[in-house]
């Protein structure tokens, strides 16, 4: 057979990674951040400001993350069709930002072990120049913000087959990358808001101690959404299946729609959008495997399935 008419059965495995946008908008993120990171740390040790040195300091871990954000989406594309990953390199997209998640946790805990360590040992600020320049980095985040949430909200639904065992379909929903890097700046925003509510009750109510206060409650809330994304993003580390409803659904299309029973099913996760399946099935009448992935096909989305068909007989 030649070669040209075999491409057509080989699997794609470049599942929805090659995010152009979602990586040029995380570019503009990194250069303005970084930016504005510098402004802010330069301006803390000038004013004494330690919330404006903490907020500069806190935006230089986020720099780093969306630097490991940006070297996931190429080394996503770069590896998508490597015969060394199995099914695609669409996890590294899920470790970045599962790292990125845990990096956020080790930032609030930075943030509150400085808060306290302020409550102890006050500084003077100089309050005018700490406050325009916290309002710059507060206008810098938000529109940092906006970029990446504009690339994380579009949700589209693709779906093809192949007249063979294997199956591809492609749904692109949530990015847990750009969503790592989206929170990240959410983070920035917050420090930058709290710094900004604690200078001008220091300056103009006598509340210095507001200040460290404020920032324990951000750290606070910075964890919470750290924590929500490592849960979001560990399962798929670790190949758990995404919900029973999935499992469910295939079993009963399988078994009320194609005469069959279902001995053994995998479902997992390729990618943050794509899921994959393994079925194998037993049958009095059995058909050929096209026709229980055309039933799948159907009902779940699915980018990746493989069924295996034994008559009842030999299963016994």
């Amino acid at each position: 057979m030649q070669e040209s008419s075999l491409e057509s059965w080989r699997h794609e495995h470049n599942f929805g990674l090659q995010q152009k946008k979602n990586e040029r908008r995380t570019l503009y993120a990194v250069l303005i951040t970084a930016a504005m990171m510098i402004i802010e740390i330069v301006a803390g040790y000038m004013t004494g400001s330690m919330a404006l040195l903490a907020d500069g300091w806190h935006m230089a871990t986020h720099v780093a993350a969306f630097g490991l954000t940006l070297f996931a989406y190429r080394y996503a594309r770069k590896a998508a069709n490597n015969p060394m990953y199995t099914f695609g390199a669409g996890k590294v997209n899920i470790l970045a930002g599962f790292t990125s998640a845990v990096a956020l946790v080790l930032v609030a805990a930075m943030m509150a072990l400085e808060s306290v360590w302020r409550l102890i040992e006050p500084v003077a600020i100089d309050y005018s120049n700490a406050l325009m320049v916290a309002v710059v980095g507060l206008v810098v985040n938000l529109v940092c913000a906006y970029l990446l949430h504009q690339g994380d909200d579009h949700h589209e639904h693709h779906h093809h087959g192949h007249s063979h065992d294997h199956s591809h379909s492609h749904s692109h929903s949530h990015d847990h990358n750009l969503y790592a890097a989206y929170l990240h700046v959410l983070a920035d925003a917050l420090t930058s808001l709290t710094a900004i509510f604690a200078l001008l009750a220091a300056r103009y109510f006598g509340m210095p101690g507001l200040d460290p206060i404020m920032g324990i409650v951000g750290a606070v809330i910075i964890t919470r959404w750290g924590w929500g994304l490592i849960k979001d993003t560990y399962p798929t580390l670790l190949d758990r299946a995404p919900d029973n409803a999935i499992s469910e659904t295939i079993k009963r299309t399988i078994e009320d729609d194609g005469d069959g029973q279902v001995v053994d099913l995998h479902v997992w996760k390729l990618s943050g959008h794509h899921q994959a399946a393994i079925v194998s099935l037993v049958s009095d009448t059995p058909q050929p495997p096209e026709f229980y992935k055309q039933l799948l096909m159907s009902k779940v989305a699915l980018a990746h399935v493989t069924i295996e068909v034994h008559p009842r007989e030999v299963a016994n």
